[in-house]
């Protein structure tokens, strides 16, 4: 018999260690000499990235998409994405008896049947919501900062590219339980398809395997959500990995920050160790709100119909603005040579594509107006970029009116208006609302530059009052530091061009409107000036007060 005392069992714990740690050396030096990772896993670990609250959306959204492929793996065992007919016969009495498609039947199977599959389903969708939601806000960040200026032009067009992806892959996802609500989501896409004259009823045959809704589309539709869509979403984050070590990350202006350099913490042991907790922390509320919050409960609707037409029915969030324009277009048509040209389907999917073409392409737009072609590694602030903030927010405005018409049913029967009365003031404010957005978003950003100039020419305003003995009054002012100051001068200046010398009349045109309206920045003389004024200003107050600004109430009191 032997016996151990804490230090024996403490000795006993450091040389397990050893060993471990020994052997890991061990194994770590073989793979390095046949892969030569050592090199790359020192460059990573030691990649500095900056710190701010906005860039943690790109990380939700990477997290979120982590969530989806194990939701979506968990899923995929189940689902028989088959659109052959059979009678369901499970545990939800309401449909016990109905003629339902396979792909219905699993996944109520899903639902009601495998253990935690309800849980998974609701896992998936909220993530995927989560993920647009991520994906929105992070672009809108990255619009707003000027943080898709060369050399990272490549890397917006991947972020739209994941955007659009995202989409699709949410639309093929909800359709495939065949039910009430996918299977009118289809008819759109079916009705678009018609919508082209000569080749429209092809291209809906060839599409859905037959007269609409066919026997193909579901596992069509399958094999492009848990195949193709999630491949090249994987292969873009990986593109735009790359890109980002490459290019490093932007940031934002401040002290010691320069285009050259990058202020913040090392990838290890700081950010994988902030990593790792915040996906846990977003896993941890995906997997709360799934499992308290229902959504698309399908049994509800029921199995496809394509006789009846549900208007209450909508799209997830991030296809809703895709059916308002639908609601919003009159049944404009004309015929042609026997062929009828629907425009109330193909105007507002041009303008889908004017709205989405504009927010790929306008890196170059505002690269070309401004002839800009140095690199860029520091953010605007979006105040300083007024016309960038108001087309920003023009558009936003654009996708909020036309995703509230998409409920203009649900609003006006809640509200108890007019569905009519409320049409027309969408088709109205989608007109009137983004030009109103743009002008009052830019008037703000030149009222705050110009507070902004004062504040750094003059400080901060304290309220406080001295009178001189020749009756004039004089403002405490709370100077600025130098760090806080530099961050509202350090701004570059864009003026409008003029036509000749190179430069088109149209983007002259384009100049003036972007910099027409502008604030002059301060100026080193300016600064130079008020520095001055302020110490003699110091010196009177001083002189008057004794260096104590205390109110004569404040004295009493302390």
């Amino acid at each position: 018999m032997t016996t151990t005392t804490p230090s024996t069992r403490k000795q006993t714990s450091d040389l397990q260690d050893t060993r471990t740690y020994k052997l890991g050396a061990v194994g770590a030096d073989w793979l390095d000499q046949r892969v030569a990772g050592g090199g790359f896993v020192k460059f990573i670990a030691r990649k500095i990235f900056p710190d701010h609250w906005s860039f943690m959306f790109g990380e939700v959204a990477l997290y979120s998409f982590v969530i989806l492929l194990i939701s979506g793996t968990f899923l995929t065992m189940f689902f028989d994405p088959s659109m052959e007919e059979v009678i369901y016969d499970g545990p939800y009495t309401a449909l016990q008896g109905e003629t339902v498609s396979r792909a219905f039947a699993s996944t109520m199977e899903i639902s009601f049947e495998v253990k935690g599959g309800l849980l998974f389903r609701q896992m998936h969708h909220w993530s995927a919501l989560v993920f647009m939601v991520a994906i929105f806000v992070h672009m809108f960040r990255v619009f707003f900062t000027g943080a898709f200026r060369k050399p990272r032009e490549l890397n917006w067009l991947v972020g739209f590219a994941l955007m659009v992806l995202g989409m699709a892959a949410g639309f093929t996802g909800y359709s495939l339980p065949d039910d009430v609500l996918s299977g009118n989501g289809l008819r759109v896409i079916d009705g678009l398809m018609k919508a082209f004259p000569i080749v429209g009823s092809y291209m809906s045959l060839l599409f859905f395997g037959g007269e609409f809704p066919g026997t193909q589309i579901i596992p069509r539709l399958f094999t492009i959500h848990i195949l193709l869509v999630p491949a090249m979403i994987l292969a873009l984050i990986g593109i735009h990995m790359v890109l980002l070590v490459l290019h490093k990350h932007t940031q934002y202006p401040g002290p010691g920050r320069t285009e050259r350099n990058v202020v913040g913490f090392p990838v290890f042991p700081v950010y994988a160790a902030k990593a790792g907790g915040f996906f846990f922390l977003v896993f941890g509320i995906i997997t709360l709100i799934s499992a308290t919050t229902s959504i698309n409960a399908m049994w509800v609707y029921g199995p496809y119909d394509p006789s009846p037409v549900s208007a209450g029915s909508q799209p997830d969030w991030y296809m809703l603005w895709t059916d308002g324009g639908l609601r919003l277009i009159p049944g404009w048509e004309f015929t042609i040579f026997g062929y009828v040209i629907s425009l109330n389907m193909l105007i507002p999917f041009a303008v889908y594509g004017g709205l989405l073409g504009f927010l790929a392409l306008y890196p170059f737009i505002e690269a070309w107006v401004t002839g800009d072609d140095r690199e860029h590694h520091l953010n605007d602030l979006p105040y300083n970029t007024p016309v960038r903030t108001g087309l920003g927010v023009a558009w936003i405005v654009v996708y909020l009116i036309l995703a509230l018409a998409a409920t203009n049913d649900l609003i006006a029967i809640a509200l108890h208006m007019s569905i009519n009365d409320l049409t027309w003031a969408f088709r109205i404010g989608i007109f009137v609302a983004p030009v109103l957005a743009f002008y009052i978003t830019k008037r703000l950003c030149l009222s705050i530059q110009r507070q902004k100039r004062n504040l750094a020419l003059h400080g901060e305003e304290t309220s406080r009052i001295v009178r001189t003995e020749a009756g004039e009054m004089i403002e405490i002012h709370r100077p600025l530091t130098d760090y806080d100051r530099w961050v509202l001068v350090q701004h570059e200046d864009h003026r409008p061009l003029k036509a000749g010398k190179g430069v088109s009349a149209l983007r002259a045109k384009a100049t003036s409107f972007f910099f027409q309206d502008r604030i002059e920045p301060v100026t080193p003389a300016e600064l130079r000036e008020a520095l001055e004024h302020a110490g003699h200003e110091k010196h009177i107050i001083d002189g008057l007060t004794g260096g104590d600004y205390r109110t004569p109430y404040e004295k009493v009191v302390h």
